[in-house]
C-alpha cells in the first residue's frame, strides 16, 4: 500500500515509539491521527506535524484503548477529519515488574497483572476490531487490499525476565494473536503484522541512569547501542508498503536475547 494520502491511526502516538511512527507516517504523506490518553502531548505532536507538513496533516484524539466508547469517539473524530483509516499502528502500552512472591512473602497483587493485560492485549484487540469493521467496508486497492494493522509486542514475549510475567503474557498474547487475526481478516483484504522491539531509546529508557543505559546497550550483540525510535518507525512503515508481509512477527533487537535478569 502506498502511504501517500492514506489516513492512519497511531495509538500511543504522543511519545516514544508511537510518536516516531506518527512522524514517519506524516513524512511519507499520510494523514495521521495521534491517539493517546495524554491529551496535551498528543496535541503538541499533532500541532508540530501540521506546522511541518501543512494544516490538516495531523489530528490529536484522546483515546483510552480499553474503553469502547472512547475508542469509537476517537475513530469518529479521525474519520471526520481525514476519512476512513486504512492504517492502524497499535503502539500504546504499559509495563510493570512484579515478582510472584514479594519481598515480604506476600503474593503479587492480581490487579497489576490484570491492568497490564487489559491495556496491552485487550486494549489492542478492542481498537483493532473496531478499525477492522470500518476498514472492511472500504473499496479495495491493488491486490484487493483494504488496510494494514500492526501490533507492538516485545522481545519479552519470548525472553521475559524475572518479574515480567504480566508484561510478557500481554506481549505474548499479541504474538499469538497475529496469525489468526491475519487469517481472519484475509477475506477483507486487511493485513496484520507484529513488531517485537528490543531495547530502544524511548523517554522511559532515558530516565534510567546513564551507566544503566550503557550496560543495557552493551548487552546487544550488534549494533551495541539502544535502538532508535526512528528505526522502529521505518519498519512499521515498511510493513505498510510491502504487500506480501502478513501474519508475521518481526523481532527488531540487534540479535538481543534477554538474560533472566
Amino acid at each position: 500500500m502506498d502511504i501517500q494520502g492514506q489516513a492512519a491511526l497511531v495509538t500511543g502516538g504522543a511519545s516514544g515509539l508511537g510518536e516516531a511512527t506518527a512522524r514517519e507516517l506524516a513524512r511519507l504523506g499520510a494523514k495521521v491521527a495521534v491517539l493517546d490518553v495524554n491529551a496535551t502531548l498528543a496535541a503538541q505532536v499533532a500541532a508540530d506535524l501540521n506546522a511541518q507538513y501543512g494544516a490538516g496533516r495531523a489530528i490529536a484524539c484522546v483515546c483510552d484503548i480499553t474503553n469502547t466508547d472512547s475508542v469509537q469517539a476517537a475513530l469518529d473524530q479521525a474519520t471526520a477529519a481525514h476519512g476512513p483509516a486504512r492504517i492502524l499502528m497499535n503502539i500504546a502500552g504499559i509495563g510493570t515488574a512484579k515478582r510472584v512472591v514479594q519481598k515480604d512473602g506476600s503474593a503479587a497483587p492480581l490487579e497489576d497483572f490484570s491492568r497490564v493485560v487489559t491495556v496491552n492485549l485487550i486494549g489492542a484487540y478492542n481498537i483493532s476490531r473496531l478499525f477492522a469493521a470500518q476498514c472492511a467496508k472500504q473499496a479495495p486497492l491493488e491486490d484487493g487490499e483494504r488496510g494494514v494493522m500492526m501490533f507492538t509486542a516485545s522481545v519479552a514475549a519470548f525472553d521475559g525476565q524475572v518479574g515480567q510475567q504480566a508484561y510478557s503474557a500481554s506481549k505474548g498474547g499479541l504474538v499469538g494473536m497475529t496469525l489468526p487475526m491475519a487469517r481472519d481478516l484475509a477475506q477483507h483484504g486487511i493485513r496484520v503484522c507484529t513488531v517485537a522491539p528490543g531495547l530502544f531509546a524511548t523517554p522511559l529508557m532515558k530516565q534510567l541512569p546513564e551507566p544503566v543505559q550503557a550496560s543495557l546497550a552493551a548487552s546487544i550483540p550488534f549494533p551495541s547501542r539502544l535502538g532508535k525510535p526512528e528505526e522502529f518507525a521505518q519498519l512499521a512503515c515498511h510493513i505498510v508498503t510491502n504487500g506480501h508481509l502478513n501474519g508475521e512477527v518481526i523481532r527488531l533487537d540487534g540479535a538481543l536475547r534477554m538474560a533472566p535478569r
